[in-house]
């Protein structure tokens, strides 16, 4: 690098760092999809409050809590799979395979910490085959995963006979705890409230993936496959290692919410995790991240899930049918790629 260069990359560096001294770091926060969806679910919370008296409740808040943990589980996932420039429309198949797997391993005596690896593993083997047919083979990730749902589902059939599975043997307690149980919080200035499991793995989930996408070469990887796979491959990422592991790390994250959920309803049929897909979907894409690749966080993944929850929830209390639950997620979606669409068609403005 010559002398001029050296200088004219000093006098950039000083211009970026007065730019955020001077206010460029709340112009780029405003400026961020996940921060106006946080301010959405902190709204939607507040005006529930006052309109309904039972949402505020203990219970209720509960049951919120633990019901959008499943979701914001395997959305993490899913949002690292989007940054990439893929998708996942087998995760609902997978979910219901891993529970099946532990729900079926235990009802034959097996331990549920040999049950729940087992489980664990079928769902890496499901995402190991949907990267190697995307990153090697070539296969479109649409096509891959829509087949791969059907097929994982079917083998779930066929491992339960397509019965409900709901003794899980001398272990189910643990199971029952594992996935049902809660942890007491005590608080200085009002009641105890119980924080649902699903919601304490979330929160282990959600540092571990926030870590790796931020400060880990894999993190930087997925970011930059999303942003130009060619560039990517050119600097000597190695793409289809990624990719594969992307979706190894997709499945394993819908893993984890089949056991958890097990746990919960303490039964598994095979209609568990039926059309998920599209929630997960939802709350990756309403939580900022961008269907082209190359944008996205964890954090705004358990956030559009939380604001879907939210939503979900009122519309019970509120007594609206459940039947528009899907106008109203089809909506958010689209609400938010045209507010993605806006935003950079003014930052290129």
């Amino acid at each position: 690098m010559t002398t001029q260069d050296q200088r004219m990359a000093a006098i950039s560096l000083e211009e970026t760092i007065d730019r955020r001294v001077h206010g460029t770091w709340l112009s780029w926060l405003v400026s961020q999809q996940t921060f106006w969806v946080s301010v959405a679910a902190v709204v939607a919370f507040v005006v529930l409050a006052f309109s309904s008296d039972v949402f505020a409740t203990q219970q209720n808040l509960f049951n919120v809590t633990r019901n959008f943990a499943f979701v914001a589980l395997i959305a993490i996932g899913m949002t690292a799979v989007i940054i990439t420039g893929g998708i996942d429309l087998s995760v609902g198949a997978t979910l219901v395979l891993s529970g099946m797997v532990v729900g079926m391993s235990m009802a034959e005596g097996m331990s549920i910490w040999l049950a729940i690896p087992l489980a664990l593993g079928a769902s890496l083997l499901v995402g190991a085959i949907n990267g190697f047919m995307i990153a090697y083979i070539g296969v479109p990730p649409f096509v891959v995963t829509l087949g791969m749902l059907s097929i994982v589902r079917s083998l779930a059939m066929v491992l339960s006979n397509n019965r409900m599975v709901y003794q899980f043997g001398p272990d189910q307690p643990k199971l029952l705890a594992l996935g049902g149980g809660f942890v007491t919080v005590p608080l200085p200035f009002t009641d105890a409230i119980h924080v649902p499991s699903p919601v304490l793995f979330l929160i282990v989930l959600l540092v571990v993936a926030s870590f790796m996408f931020r400060w880990t070469r894999w993190g930087r990887h997925l970011y930059a496959i999303g942003g130009n796979e060619r560039a990517a491959t050119m600097t000597g990422v190695p793409v289809k290692l990624v990719k594969v592991s992307v979706y190894m790390f997709c499945g394993l994250c819908a893993g984890i919410a089949g056991v958890l959920e097990v746990g919960w309803l303490g039964t598994v049929t095979t209609s568990l995790g039926q059309g998920m897909e599209l929630s997960v979907i939802a709350a990756s894409v309403i939580g900022g991240t961008n269907l082209a690749g190359g944008i996205g966080t964890a954090f705004g993944a358990v956030v559009g899930a939380a604001l879907i929850e939210v939503i979900r929830n009122s519309l019970i209390l509120l007594g609206i049918s459940t039947f528009w639950q899907g106008t109203f997620v089809g909506s958010f979606i689209i609400v938010a790629v045209l507010f993605d669409r806006l935003r950079a068609r003014s930052a290129n403005d």
